[in-house]
């Protein structure tokens, strides 16, 4: 199988949907021979926030000298972005040779969905790879999330907010019931910023399994008003002069949970120093998250999707306006049609001067004139542009040169802006 005829194949599982449940991921591993054994694992659940912790504890725990896999989602151009090894993309032949392993393994009663196949993958490549331990942040939920057949040395959950309500639930707390799900006997859980409902909830799943809880504020805190300059303190240690690289102070959150989840599986034999944790948070890379990815206009990508997230935006430009407050700002927005669209753009409005509605090429992805519908009377005088090349342009002529451009309300959006800006084509497979 050649790489682009794996991808294809790939491709073509999503038909499968998602299908929540560890029954096929446990038999496929069996098959495998239980590849996430041979190393050590650290595992991350969460609203928002979770693919940032996991980047900056991979990033950590390299400088420390570690080989480390880290598995996210979803990529934003090249399907390899999901599955890394000290930084470096899973090479396309691999991708190929995995596939044609694990077809044959899981034929004929198995029926695995992309996110099972792809998270089999990536557990192999780790074990082929030798790496010493591997940070996997959970696609869905986390009880029945295919990443869930591993016993971790921690885990982590950043936070809790309404997204995916059709498959984890319509409150904070049946959403964390589903998160909690990573919580293993007598493993460690890091906690970040959780409303209360959300914080019985867990609390009661932890309590259950006597696994011993960390929670920020409580147990670990940060101090700083930016993540450019900060100190952390935790369970037992504390470092001062701290920089991470990735931009606004909803990144102060998960750089402390990051540092703490290291600090706390650090009894397992995965030990960093001061130096490795400054250096790491230096050179983090998280791309499509505060994303500056040109100049003159300035282009911010960001892939924020729901209320919580945009606050965390808002936030941002609030900030980056006190430094710059006679440039106009112009919102590209494009949404997938199931996100809450009305209460996603309530804390942007009053911030841009200009709002450009567009969308991404996928199915399940809102039409600009459904937006412009369902915002009607938050956004009344939109600029209507369903190519995403159209958009840009207008969105640079009205920014001037002087200007900013926040691409947002997606990461499919954004993964199609940087191919787009770079001459290339996203893989299809983004979900």
């Amino acid at each position: 199988m050649t790489y682009s005829s794996a991808v294809a194949y790939l491709y073509c599982l999503q038909k499968h949907g998602i299908k929540l449940g560890l029954e096929t991921m446990t038999a496929l591993m069996a098959r495998l021979g239980m590849p996430q054994s041979r190393y050590r694992t650290l595992h991350i659940a969460g609203t928002n926030g979770k693919g940032s912790t996991a980047a900056m504890a991979a990033a950590m725990l390299q400088a420390a000298g570690y080989r480390v896999g880290l598995y996210t989602s979803p990529h934003l151009v090249d399907f390899r972005e999901r599955i890394r090894v000290n930084g470096e993309m899973i090479p396309e032949s691999r991708v190929a040779q995995l596939t044609d392993q694990l077809q044959a393994l899981h034929q004929p009663e198995l029926s695995p969905t992309f996110f099972e196949y792809t998270t089999a993958m990536a557990f192999q490549h780790f074990a082929d790879s030798g790496v010493d331990v591997a940070v996997l942040e959970v696609g869905l939920g986390g009880r029945f999330d295919a990443t869930n057949v591993v016993t971790p040395m921690a885990c982590a959950i950043t936070t809790i907010a309404l997204d995916h309500q059709e498959y984890l639930g319509s409150t904070q707390s049946s959403i964390a019931f589903e998160k909690a799900g990573i919580i293993k006997p007598g493993v460690p859980v890091v906690l970040g910023r959780l409303d209360d409902d959300a914080w019985r909830t867990i609390e009661q799943v932890a309590r259950e399994r006597q696994a011993p809880v960390f929670r920020i504020d409580e147990h670990f805190h940060t101090e700083g008003e930016e993540p450019q300059q900060f100190s952390y303190g935790g369970v037992g240690m504390h470092y001062d002069g701290l920089t991470c690289v990735l931009g606004g102070r909803h990144q102060l959150d998960n750089a402390a949970c990051a540092l703490a989840l290291l600090e706390v599986a650090a009894p397992q034999g995965i030990v960093i120093t001061s130096e490795a944790a400054r250096t790491g948070l230096q050179t983090v890379s998280w791309a499509g998250r505060l994303e500056v990815v040109d100049r003159r206009p300035t282009i911010l990508l960001d892939g924020a999707h729901n209320p919580a997230a945009a606050t965390a935006l808002a936030d941002f430009l609030t900030r980056a306006d006190r430094l710059h407050p006679s440039r106009p700002v112009i919102l590209v927005l494009g949404m997938m049609r199931d996100k809450d669209h009305r209460g996603f753009v309530e804390p942007l409005r009053s911030l841009v001067d200009e709002v450009v509605l567009t969308q991404a090429d996928l199915p399940r992805s809102a039409t600009a004139q459904e937006l412009q519908s369902s915002l009607g009377d938050l956004l009344p005088h939109p600029h209507v542009m369903p190519s995403l090349s159209d958009a840009m342009a207008l969105a640079r002529q009205l920014a001037t040169p002087d200007g900013l451009v926040c691409v947002t309300g997606s990461l499919m959006l954004v993964g199609e802006c940087k191919a787009w800006l770079h001459g290339r084509v996203c893989s299809p497979l983004r979900g």
